[in-house]
């Protein structure tokens, strides 16, 4: 098993630490100070509770002002579901399938997703895998025409639907550092290929646009990317689509760049964002 997976196990073996897990599912983004009021134990052990959930990749951490803020991070269990699990009989595994679930499907009160994945690759690789056609065709089903330059308009094509808009730009460029863009328009054409309906395609169409943002940082033969997918109107739509793609297409990206091939399933499910 990877070292990697048998962190995660440990991490979720301990009672107080998958109490820390569902208070997060129920509320999501919650800071140390939060999480202590919900336990019956000193704050020193909370943090230290969830410096292990941290460690399996469990949990992700963002700062903002002073305050650090904790999210569920799906995409290890995401990785024992498509790599090591499905490899044996389902209803053995019952448990760790429904939290699977419940990390990717419960509502969350901020619409802000955050998710980290290791990947054994180089930060330059990674970046080619982020930007450049022939990799996120692969991957995501999508291909970008830009110059990658901060300002610069982005036109996507997902799957022969051409998206284009003023406002489909670029936000920040830092080559196998960090990289963020505003996201997709909804137009009528990718709603007639997707199926979204009449009455979801205009929810979807009315919200304002929203952000993504890859940070890439090398961590020894690995490295550790966090994917933040922000700036959502409250009660987005949108939110509720992404949190659910997020962790299937960081999955494929991954095994894209360890084993040579995406994940079967995301080639089936082209449309989870």
């Amino acid at each position: 098993m990877e070292p990697i997976l048998v962190d995660v196990f440990k991490a979720l073996a301990d009672p107080s630490r998958r109490h820390l897990l569902d208070s997060l599912n129920a509320r999501n983004g919650q800071s140390l100070r939060e999480l202590s009021e919900d336990l019956d134990m000193a704050r020193q052990s909370v943090s230290k509770h969830l410096a292990i959930l941290e460690a399996a990749n469990l949990v992700t951490t963002i700062r903002q002002g002073r305050e650090k803020l904790h999210f569920l991070n799906a995409a290890p269990i995401n990785e024992i579901a498509e790599r090591w699990i499905n490899r044996y009989d389902q209803q053995r595994v019952r448990a760790l399938s429904d939290l699977k679930r419940a990390l990717e499907e419960a509502p969350m009160e901020k619409p802000q997703f955050v998710y980290t994945t290791y990947i054994r690759t180089t930060p330059e690789l990674l970046w080619q895998a982020l930007t450049e056609p022939s990799f996120t065709r692969r991957w995501w089903q999508t291909t970008f025409e830009t110059d990658w330059e901060v300002g610069s308009p982005m036109t996507w094509d997902n799957n022969g639907i051409i998206i284009t808009d003023p406002e489909q730009v670029v936000l920040e460029s830092d080559p196998y550092r960090r990289l963020a863009y505003t996201w997709h328009t909804f137009t009528p054409e990718l709603n007639d290929r997707i199926q979204l309906g009449d009455e979801l395609f205009a929810k979807l169409a009315s919200e304002r646009r929203s952000r993504v943002t890859f940070e890439i940082e090398p961590v020894g033969e690995m490295v550790k990317l966090t994917v933040v997918h922000d700036d959502f109107e409250p009660g987005s739509t949108a939110a509720t689509m992404v949190r659910n793609g997020w962790p299937v297409f960081l999955s494929s990206l991954k095994t894209l760049l360890e084993t040579g091939e995406p994940l079967a399933s995301t080639r089936i499910n082209r449309e989870a964002k």
